[in-house]
């Protein structure tokens, strides 16, 4: 049976297990820039049309996107390279073969690199569970060939799921996901085998509905910089987690580009600040506090009034 209507348990932020990070951090820190790949001409199928404004080939969609691999992925990756920043990248691994000196600079770079499905164009939605199953065999194969590495997790093409994601996910090893953008800190889901954490991602830091809803881009610094500033403070009762999503075809913009250079010595400047990866987030969350978490929803599961204020 699916374990779907009960994967997190709600627990109130102010009454769970005390968070500590590395160092004494008060904040772990993570940069996703979403590197992608769009297919010119995709399946036809109206779900997976990112840019529904034309039948295919939407020249305009596609090479709006296709701008971020060729120019804007560059003077970002001057900027990450400028205040000495190791990215988690969200990226459709499809892009190791069409995009090849995009790969190899976050090789060199030893970037952490996080599933975004192969392509941007084909979502999970509609897999049935042996084609899920072989989806993830695939990202862990093309990672390993590329890098050498173990895939840690997952943004799902799209931000898409099926019912049987976050299984699949922890039957095929990995061990965080990022689509549940519901909390400020990790928190386990649960999943019929293994052990899997959500790791906190972000739609209100993420340049794409930012953008969309027509906020300019010294908006997007102030909201960053507020952001980071507000969970300091309340990190110093429990570790917080902050993170910035950024996509090349818009960060990586002329315009825009010293604005996130901006957010980036916001970031390296503040003291208390773990400056990491998802994967290392997830990784210290379950070696120090993962079974805490889970004894304690158990606690407030059986007995909610023996939470808060008992």
């Amino acid at each position: 049976m699916s374990l779907a209507p009960h994967r997190v348990d709600y627990l109130p932020i102010i009454d769970r297990p005390r968070i500590e990070w590395p160092g004494g951090a008060r904040v772990a820190c993570w940069v996703a820039p979403n590197v992608e790949h769009y297919e010119y001409l995709p399946p036809r199928d109206s779900r997976r049309n990112p840019w529904p404004r034309t039948p295919w080939p939407d020249v305009q969609g596609y090479g709006y996107r296709d701008y971020g691999n060729r120019a804007g992925f560059w003077r970002m990756l001057e900027a990450f390279d400028r205040f000495d920043l190791r990215a988690t990248v969200s990226l459709n691994l499809a892009v190791f073969e069409h995009y090849p000196e995009v790969g190899a600079a976050m090789v060199e770079r030893d970037w952490e690199v996080m599933s975004h499905g192969i392509y941007n164009t084909r979502y999970l939605h509609d897999l049935g569970e042996d084609e899920e199953r072989a989806f993830y065999r695939d990202c862990i194969d093309t990672l390993a060939r590329h890098t050498g590495k173990p895939l840690l997790g997952m943004l799902g093409p799209a931000v898409s799921n099926s019912a049987r994601t976050p299984d699949l996910m922890a039957e095929a090893g990995l061990l965080y996901h990022a689509d549940w953008m519901h909390d400020d800190q990790p928190v386990p889901i649960r999943v019929e085998t293994g052990r899997l954490v959500s790791v906190p991602y972000t739609t209100e830091l993420n340049d794409v509905p930012v953008f969309l809803q027509h906020y300019d881009t010294d908006e997007f610094v102030a909201m960053a910089k507020a952001q980071l500033d507000q969970l300091w403070v309340e990190g110093e009762q429990s570790g917080r987690v902050f993170c910035l999503a950024l996509h090349p075809y818009l960060m990586g913009m002329p315009h825009r580009i010293a604005q996130l250079e901006e957010i980036f010595d916001h970031l390296r400047s503040k003291e208390g600040v773990w400056l990491t990866t998802a994967g290392e987030i997830a990784q210290h969350f379950l070696d120090h506090h993962y079974d805490d978490f889970v004894a304690h929803a158990e606690r407030y599961r059986t007995d909610p009034a023996g939470g808060i204020g008992a």
